[in-house]
């Protein structure tokens, strides 16, 4: 073993002691009496098979993640033909040699193997090799080395978040922290475990930095802490704090890893601002990438079909998406991946309604989609460090667990107004689109016969205008605000397709006419059941009778559109447009009158 020669691990793919294993096997299932033969000695034991000097290396196996000491195939045909040149008998290769695929890449140590002893040393080694890829694994995003992981139940995983100032990089204004012992908690017989009672979190300012260091891209929210109490703590004491909270580790070994597992986003800048700090991590951490977990559970089909968040598009499996994003995607049900379709007779069978070629994916697949119920993500400012930390451990944790998870909740009080309203808009949405049209309130003028009788659901986030039950307070442009009514006997404006301001506006660059959509955040034809824009008011007597002599809605001609008379205020199409001739009529109604009462005297 003093010789030091590297070698490329490619081609090096048979364990060398299933290769004696494999060779006593093949004797005795055949029948060879090979310890009669004159080769017979070399298969006495494996120390007298290790007496040819084998070439070998060590790796792990891409799949299993175990350590092998491997050889090559030519040095399998060496052994072979020595045996031929020096007793002159033929031995085939022997079959169910275990073939391991490396999954190192880099150039390893050769060593020549030729006693027990040696191949005791190198076998000493192999705890190592295991760490060294389970880190690189790890580091990756490897979805079945990670969860491998979490099913041990014996990990305490940690989320660390800084907030630095956008002037000094060396100025940390927050600190927040997040952590779950799974080893204690599985010893305490309590799975999964809960975010509100089971995670260790804690959130500190830099008493020196507070409303004073202030950053804009984007704006640090120090007092938005939603998951307890902020504590104020001094710079010098800062750096105590967080080696306190790492000390959760266990002493630092070279075959084992670490009990205490890193999670985040932006780990690795996460670990040069330890060394910054001069905080001390044991070199057998794993450190996992939330972001590199997620993306490699999507490439693998895991998480179903998840639309890109700003092209609304299907996801290609290399996208990376953020901790607000990811967030998002819990909020929805992902679809399952399209499979190939089924080879049919006709090629037009696909067109008919009946027909469903889509074959859904096998529930006993390794790739079958983790399909959970949406939920409703708490509201909170991720820019707070605090509340980065702990939603940071909660998406890993529900990554990995969607089904048993359960979503935390927030101290009143503490929610940020730009990110709160930003969640409740989102939460306030996701409810509108799974209820449809049954979020609607009951007895709504101009609603169809089908909505009439429904009972009001309210809908979280989005505030109920007075006298209406159900009906939310969002404006005609989508922006939130009160939805005027006009009195009995006056007209309703509507939403003119020309106007600028208005959020149902007809495309300019297609002839069709079809109606464009809003792309607020509220949708007017998913909250009032689909109205058809295609409509124009007629004079009545009352709010939408729904009659065709009281008024209502009626079919607008081909090419024509309501319009606002601005002179009158009302419609055009027969409606008054001022006052003075409405006062006319009315005079000269009474004049018909009196003289028809004089004619009867």
């Amino acid at each position: 073993m003093t010789d030091f020669t590297l070698v490329d691990p490619k081609g090096w793919e048979y364990d060398l002691h299933s290769v004696y294993s494999a060779y006593i096997g093949y004797f005795q299932v055949h029948n060879i009496p090979w310890f009669e033969r004159t080769w017979g000695h070399l298969f006495t034991s494996f120390e007298d098979f290790l007496a040819f000097s084998w070439p070998s290396i060590t790796v792990t196996d891409a799949y299993t993640g175990r350590a092998h000491i491997v050889t090559r195939l030519n040095s399998i045909g060496a052994f072979l033909k020595m045996i031929k040149t020096r007793f002159g008998e033929t031995l085939p290769q022997a079959p169910n040699i275990l073939q391991v695929t490396p999954f190192e890449t880099s150039a390893r140590h050769l060593r020549n193997i030729s006693d027990y002893a040696t191949y005791k040393r190198m076998y000493s080694t192999l705890p190592a090799a295991v760490l060294a890829a389970q880190r690189v694994r790890v580091r990756a995003g490897d979805s079945k080395t990670i969860k491998e992981l979490w099913a041990k139940r014996d990990k305490t995983y940690l989320a660390l978040s800084f907030v630095w100032s956008e002037r000094n990089e060396k100025s940390c204004l927050e600190f927040g922290y997040a952590a779950v012992r799974c080893a204690h908690m599985e010893a305490s017989g309590h799975w999964p475990p809960i975010p509100d009672t089971n995670y260790r979190k804690g959130h500190y300012i830099v008493e020196e930095y507070v409303d004073k260091v202030i950053n804009k891209h984007p704006p640090n929210q120090p007092w938005q802490y939603a998951f307890g109490e902020s504590q104020m703590t001094p710079k010098s004491k800062l750096p105590q704090i967080v080696q306190a909270v790492i000390s959760l580790t266990s002493p630092e070994s070279e075959t084992s890893s670490n009990s205490i597992v890193l999670v985040g986003y932006g780990t690795h800048a996460q670990l040069a601002r330890l060394e910054e700090m001069k905080i001390k991590l044991p070199h057998n951490v794993l450190t996992i990438d939330i972001a590199n977990f997620e993306r490699s559970l999507y490439a693998t089909g895991v998480r179903g079909v998840i639309p890109d968040p700003k092209t609304e598009r299907p996801r290609t499996p290399s996208s990376t998406l953020t901790l607000e994003s990811l967030l998002r995607t819990f909020q929805h049900q992902p679809h399952p991946p399209i499979q190939p379709r089924r080879s049919s007779a006709s090629p037009n069978n696909s067109s008919s309604g009946g027909s469903n070629n889509r074959s859904p994916p096998s529930p006993l697949g390794p790739n079958f989609p983790q399909i959970s119920l949406p939920i409703t993500i708490p509201q909170c400012s991720l820019v707070n460090s605090g509340n980065d930390a702990f939603m940071a451990l909660f998406a890993f944790q529900m990554l990995l667990d969607p089904s048993g998870t359960r979503v935390p909740t927030t101290k009143k009080g503490k929610s940020s107004s730009n990110q709160g309203n930003t969640m409740t808009n989102l939460n306030a949405m996701q409810a509108m689109n799974m209820m449809g049209p049954m979020a609607m309130g009951k007895s709504m003028p101009g609603m169809p016969v089908g909505l009439q009788g429904m009972p009001p659901i309210p809908m979280y986030g989005v505030p109920m205008m007075p006298g209406v039950p159900g009906m939310p307070m969002v404006a005609v442009n989508g922006g939130m605000g009160p939805m005027p009514v006009p009195p009995p006997g006056s007209p309703m404006l509507l939403p003119s397709l020309n106007n600028k301001n208005s959020s149902l506006r007809v495309r300019a660059d297609s002839g069709s006419g079809k109606i464009q959509r809003p792309t607020s955040g509220y949708d007017l034809s998913g909250e009032f059941g689909q109205m058809g824009m295609s409509m124009k008011r007629v004079p009545s007597s009352g709010l939408l009778s729904g009659g065709p002599v009281g008024g209502g809605l009626r079919p607008a001609s081909a090419g024509t559109q309501p319009q606002v008379n601005g002179a009158g205020g009302g419609l055009d199409g027969g409606v008054p447009g001022s006052l003075k001739e409405r006062k006319s009529s009315f005079l000269d109604l009474e004049k018909r009158q009196r003289r028809n009462s004089a004619l009867l005297r």
